[in-house]
């Protein structure tokens, strides 16, 4: 350290100090492997993709065939005859089978759908003596085989007169369904109780609560289960064999099963028409998934994800 005359230390000036770059975050490099481990991926999807849609597009490859050129596996039809559905809708009330599906399938869905609802909202608010024997006993009910009920369940649709029209189909939905009472029980233990209690700070009701909270909160779940009841019910064809009689009140797997016994191996061997007729039963299916298809991924990767 310098000296000045005055006897006073003499600061040396001071360098600034070095600045340091910040330290960067470590970035992974990218595996080698990652690129051709993804185009394998997708390669997998492709097959798995084509083996899932090639019987449907032979379906549809064969309605629009001619007789001769049903069954000779050519998805490239060397000629067309989209006649068959013509014919197909002239020789049945096709039309009327697919109202009577969708009156009965949207009927069978709200139905199971609001009704289980409301009771798995019970079992997942409420907290009473009993509850997990009463619910194990309500789930205990899907180990029930179906046929076990039928003869009861007409027995008691023929006393009140019933027994020949189209409401058996749905109105046993309005008892609810145990598998949706368990999935919807699910999720909606997922959401937070404070919603509920905040709720019934501001004076609402339970009802309220239910309408206005639980129920949109819950749309993809309860979506799922219209989506999945609507489904079977379309496909249904055992009620329909048990309680229709008259073809003007058939569903469309209770129509189809009436067009295969007419053009199928019993009767005309007109199995253009009936694939044709099959086309026709699937295809409301498609379009009903790719309409809710967001809700239906939603509520299945959300659904069941909470309990308690």
């Amino acid at each position: 350290m310098a000296v000045d005359v005055t006897g006073r230390a003499a600061q040396e000036p001071v360098e600034p100090a070095e600045q340091t770059e910040p330290a960067r975050p470590h970035q992974p490099r990218p595996s080698r492997g990652g690129g051709l481990g993804r185009l394998w991926v997708w390669l997998g999807l492709a097959v798995v993709g084509i083996l899932l849609t090639y019987p449907f597009a032979w379906l549809v490859s064969a309605s629009l065939k001619p007789r001769s050129q049903v069954f000779d596996n050519r998805l490239v039809p060397r000629e067309l005859a989209p006649s068959n559905y013509v014919e197909l809708w002239d020789a049945a009330p096709v039309l009327v089978w697919l109202v009577n599906s969708a009156v009965v399938g949207v009927a069978a869905a709200l139905a199971v759908t609001v009704s289980s609802a409301l009771v798995a909202f019970g079992f997942a608010v409420f907290r009473f003596p009993g509850r997990n024997v009463l619910f194990g006993l309500v789930l205990a009910t899907m180990m029930l085989p179906g046929a076990v009920t039928m003869v009861p369940q007409y027995l008691l649709w023929n006393e009140i007169g019933l027994a020949s029209t189209q409401v058996p189909l749905w109105a046993q939905n309005l008892f609810g369904s145990a598998f949706y009472i368990f999935l919807l029980r699910q999720f909606f233990l997922s959401l937070p109780r404070d919603l509920f209690e905040a709720a019934m700070l501001d004076g609402a009701s339970w009802w309220r609560i239910f309408r206005s909270v639980a129920v949109p909160l819950s749309l993809p779940a309860l979506v799922i289960v219209f989506v999945f009841e609507l489904r079977a019910s379309w496909t249904d064809l055992v009620k329909p064999l048990i309680y229709l009689r008259d073809p003007q009140l058939f569903t469309i797997p209770r129509g189809l099963k009436a067009v295969v016994d007419q053009f199928g191996q019993g009767g005309e061997a007109q199995w253009e028409i009936v694939l044709a007729a099959s086309v026709v039963t699937t295809v409301p299916m498609i379009l009903l998934f790719l309409v809710a298809q967001r809700f239906f991924v939603e509520g299945i990767a959300t659904t069941g994800r909470g309990g308690r």
